[in-house]
């Protein structure tokens, strides 16, 4: 009897350590893979005085190698290739992207990217005092008219900022569309500022107020009376005023 609960003893044991073996050896003996993701690029940490003036690919892509279960459980959404311009000077800036660029779990290594490098042209940045111009659209009732020069913008600047070549020339910065059409009246109206030049951002004020007047047509004039009618009507006036004189 000690025998057989001795015996049974030994074999649970046996089956507990392969368990145990077979849980810890499990990611070990999993297959490893190669995949495939587009992850999206992150710039962090650029200084305030400077500006990327060239388009930056929003994604790269990045073979991984890992266990099968492991890459199951990423996808693009999860993924982020970070890349750090705190030493970013004006000029041009070459990074490399090496796996520290890459936020992926433990055990995920990074075969390879495309490209393998991200180049950046960076200037400095700048800022100016530019006028307000008032952006006006459509058109006033017939005979009706305003003066452009008599539109009054409030504030007349406003402050922007971008690239130090890019506004080394930009001279002036306009309001959103003000409508003309049916406007019978004088009127005042707030807009926003906007810059056609993606790089040009308006730092200050974001609106401006700007007041337009509309001139209305002059009345209709009566029709002057032609001048044989004219001498007529007078004419028969005094025939009339004869007639009463001999009557008295």
């Amino acid at each position: 009897m000690t025998t057989l609960k001795s015996l049974a003893m030994r074999l649970l044991a046996l089956l507990l350590a392969i368990a145990i073996w077979l849980g810890v050896s499990a990611p070990r003996r999993e297959p490893t893979r190669e995949r495939s993701f587009d992850i999206p690029v992150a710039l962090v940490g650029i200084p305030r005085d400077v500006i990327v003036t060239n388009s930056v690919q929003e994604s790269i892509n990045a073979r991984l190698r890992g266990k099968l279960s492991s890459l199951r459980s990423l996808s693009s959404q999860n993924l982020e290739a970070t890349i750090d311009l705190t030493d970013a000077r004006p000029g041009i800036m070459k990074v490399a992207l090496g796996s520290q660029a890459f936020n992926i779990p433990a055990g995920i290594e990074v075969v390879s990217t495309n490209p393998a490098k991200l180049t950046f042209r960076l200037e400095a940045r700048r800022q100016k005092l530019v006028p307000i111009r008032a952006y006006l659209v459509g058109e006033l009732p017939a005979g009706y008219r305003f003066d452009p020069a008599d539109i009054v913008v409030t504030p007349g600047d406003a402050l922007v900022s971008g690239p130090a070549s890019v506004i080394k020339e930009f001279s002036e910065v306009y309001t959103d569309r003000i409508i003309l059409t049916g406007r019978d009246t004088s009127f005042r109206q707030s807009v926003g500022l906007v810059s056609d030049v993606p790089l040009v951002r308006v730092i200050d004020p974001p609106s401006a107020q700007v007041f337009v007047t509309v001139i209305a047509p002059p009345p209709p004039s009566v029709p002057e009376m032609p001048a044989d009618e004219k001498k007529n009507a007078q004419g028969g006036t005094s025939t009339i005023s004869e007639s009463k004189e001999k009557k008295k």
